[in-house]
């Protein structure tokens, strides 16, 4: 059955179907929610307003329906209520997105202070990175905890999740904390600092130009300029050898002769050859050629001299190239792996 309420007059509704038509008198009573004075009714109005309808609608045969009835009254009347409420919530979350921007802003600033100070004073590269890195993650933090203080959560219940918080990612994250910690002692101790060259000696090693020092990881660059990133805790906890901790390399070379070749003749060049490169180090005591070994199928000829660090490969490839040269203008053979087929013909 369809009832439809229609109003007769300022007090008086008429319910009816397509049968019959009746009539229920309420006073001062609107099913929409409101009391005749205007504003939302109160419990014991929401109570009244219930009772009469459900009377008025028993009468008509119709029942069950002051509950559902009631229901949308009191929700009516607790929406209205909290609407304050949220409205304020809104405004609070519009000012800690804008207060998050500011501060991000702010904490960038602080960052690029932090570096310029520390760049004035002459402080390591690795320090500053590492520095800079730990400083705005501490910002961060401080800029999330005041910005869920200021939505309405308490300092203790921030603190105790953060607490939680702490100790959950501490058990997930342990490898994250054992990289913090070899960041730190990599500071500490400086095995090697932005811009050295470092080979990290174990299975699986890298070795690369050291391009940043951060919390927890170090990028290196490889020669032909690729990004390597490996761990601290990694680093910290395998040998490491820095190529470049020194202003100079000793710089060894070994090249073989055949047996017929005159060895002191070839032990006077390469010692010539080492005079005459401008970028060997030394003096002529710390110029060292020597018979290194009697092999298979050749005297092995070497030879040992400080170089600058820097040009370490450079002087090593002009060497090997002048030492050929010089070898076979003197005519020095120099032996290599060679097959000698023999072909016998039978008569």
């Amino acid at each position: 059955m369809y009832f439809q309420r229609t109003s007769l007059s300022k007090n008086i509704f008429l319910w009816y179907d397509k049968k019959e038509s009746y009539f229920c008198e309420e006073k001062s009573v609107f099913i929409s929610g409101y009391r005749k004075g205007g504003g939302f009714m109160d419990a014991a109005a929401v109570n009244e307003t219930v009772e009469k309808v459900d009377q008025g609608l028993e009468e008509l045969g119709i029942e069950g329906v002051g509950d559902n009835l009631r229901e949308i009254l009191n929700f009516k009347e607790y929406f209205a209520q909290q609407i304050p409420s949220i409205v304020g919530f809104g405004i609070k979350v519009i000012l800690a997105i804008v207060v998050f921007f500011v501060g991000r802003k702010l904490i960038r600033w602080c960052i690029r202070l932090l570096k310029r100070s520390m760049e004035k004073t002459k402080v390591d590269e690795g320090v500053i990175q590492f520095a800079c890195s730990a400083g705005k993650a501490v910002l961060y933090t401080m800029l999330i905890f005041n910005i869920a203080v200021s939505l309405g959560v308490t300092e203790s219940s921030v603190a105790a999740l953060l607490g939680t918080a702490g100790v959950a990612i501490g058990l997930a994250l342990q490898g994250g904390l054992a990289n913090l910690a070899g960041g730190v002692l990599l500071l500490v101790f400086k095995p090697f600092v932005v811009g050295d060259y470092i080979i990290q000696n174990q299975q699986n090693g890298c070795e690369g130009t050291v391009a940043r020092i951060e919390m927890c990881y170090t990028t290196l660059l490889s020669v032909d300029n690729k990004k390597i990133v490996v761990p601290n805790g990694t680093l910290s906890n395998s040998t490491i050898i820095n190529v470049t901790a020194k202003e100079t390399r000793k710089l060894e070379i070994k090249v073989g002769i055949s047996y017929e070749a005159n060895i002191q003749k070839a032990k006077d060049i390469l010692y010539k050859i080492l005079l005459d490169d401008p970028e060997t180090k030394g003096d002529e005591n710390e110029m060292v050629v020597f018979v290194d070994q009697l092999a298979d199928s050749a005297v092995i000829l070497g030879l040992r001299v400080w170089v600058p660090t820097e040009s370490y490969w450079p002087v090593k490839w002009r060497l090997n190239q002048r030492i050929k040269e010089e070898f076979d203008a003197q005519g020095i053979v120099i032996p290599y792996n060679q097959m000698d087929i023999y072909v016998h013909q039978k008569n």
